[in-house]
C-alpha cells in the first residue's frame, strides 16, 4: 500500500491509477524466483521452499487483489465462474487418465489440454470482464502435485511457457513502453522505484532473519523482485484506461529493474551454496574447501 500512497499523494495520480501502481509494485517475481532457484538447486532445500510458498501467497494476493478491486462483472460472469470452478476441480481428477492412456505422444496431446482449458478461461474472462490471471493462478496450484511426480511433462510445459509464451507477452507490454516519458520523468521513477523497494527490503528482512537464517539478505532480494503479475497489472490498467501511457510506462520500469537488480545481487553475492554431493543440503558459510574437494 506504500506505493499506492506516494501515487495518490505525491505524485497526483488518480484514486484509481494509485491502486493500479499499488498493486503492481505490491507483486514479487514468482518467474524469477523459480528460474532462480531452480538453476542453483535451491528449490529442493528449505530456503528455497520457504521463498517459493512466500511468493506464490504474495502473488496470489495480488491477484485476488486486482480481481476484487477493478472488477466489473457481465452476464458472462456466472458463466466464468463456473467454468473456472469446473476447471479447478476436474481437471487435477481427469489429468493422471488422460495423461496416462494419452501423453508422451509426439503431437503432445497434455499439453494441448492444459492450454485449451487456458484459453477457455482467458475467452470467457474477457467476456465477462473479469481476470483470467487468478482461475489459472489457482489452477497452476491444484496441478502441482500431478507435475511433481511426472518431472517429464513438467519439463515440456515449461520449455513451451519460458521459451514460446512468455517473449510474446513481455513484448507486448514493451511495446506500450515509452522511453522519451521514462527519460522524462527520473524523477518520478526514482520516487516509485524507492515506494516499491524500500517497504519491501524493511519489511522482510527482520522476518527472513528469524525464519531463514543465515540466509536473510538473499530471502529478503529474491522476495523484493517484480516482473509478470505487476507487469499483468499495468498493462490491465492500460488496456482498461485506468492509467496513462507514461505512468504505464514507469510501472513497467519498475518492475522490471527491480527483477534485474536485486536478483543480480543476490546470485552474485548471497547465493547459497548447494553441496556438491547432496543436493538436498547447503554448504555451511565457510565451505570453500568443501567447495573445491567437491569440484575436483
Amino acid at each position: 500500500m506504500a506505493a499506492a500512497a506516494v501515487a495518490l499523494g505525491p505524485l497526483g495520480w488518480s484514486v484509481k491509477a494509485s491502486l493500479i501502481a499499488g498493486t503492481a509494485l505490491s507483486t514479487t517475481s514468482l518467474a524469477v524466483v523459480y528460474a532462480v532457484l531452480v538453476e542453483t538447486g535451491l528449490n529442493t532445500v528449505r530456503v528455497g521452499k520457504l521463498i517459493m510458498s512466500a511468493c506464490f501467497v504474495t502473488d496470489m494476493c495480488t491477484v485476488i487483489a486486482l480481481s476484487a478491486i477493478f472488477i466489473k462483472p457481465t452476464v458472462w460472469f456466472p458463466v466464468f465462474l463456473v467454468v473456472s470452478v469446473a476447471a479447478v476441480v476436474l481437471l487435477p481428477e481427469l489429468a493422471p487418465c488422460f495423461f496416462g492412456r494419452d501423453g508422451n505422444r509426439v503431437i503432445e496431446p497434455e499439453i494441448k489440454l492444459v492450454f485449451v482449458v487456458l484459453f477457455a478461461l482467458m475467452v470467457l474472462g474477457e467476456q465477462a470482464h473479469s481476470q483470467a490471471v487468478l482461475p489459472a493462478f489457482v489452477l497452476g496450484l491444484v496441478m502441482s502435485r500431478h507435475y511433481q511426480q511426472h518431472k517429464e511433462e513438467q519439463r515440456r510445459l515449461r520449455v513451451v511457457a519460458f521459451a514460446f509464451l512468455t517473449p510474446f507477452f513481455f513484448l507486448r507490454g514493451g511495446l506500450n513502453v515509452s522511453l522519451a516519458s521514462v527519460f522524462a520523468n527520473l524523477g518520478v521513477l526514482g520516487i516509485l522505484i524507492a515506494a516499491k523497494m524500500l517497504p519491501k527490503l524493511t519489511l522482510i528482512f527482520p522476518l527472513a532473519r528469524r525464519h531463514a537464517r543465515p540466509h536473510a539478505t538473499f530471502t529478503t532480494l529474491l522476495m523484493s523482485t517484480g516482473l509478470t503479475f505487476g507487469t499483468i497489472s499495468a498493462l490491465y490498467g492500460l488496456t482498461a484506461h485506468i492509467i496513462d501511457r507514461t505512468q504505464f510506462s514507469l510501472l513497467v520500469t519498475v518492475v522490471v529493474l527491480s527483477a534485474i537488480v536485486p536478483t543480480a545481487i543476490a546470485q552474485r553475492w548471497f547465493s547459497p551454496p548447494v553441496h556438491p554431493s547432496y543436493p538436498h543440503h547447503i554448504l555451511p558459510p565457510d565451505s570453500s574447501e568443501i567447495l573445491i574437494h567437491g569440484s575436483n
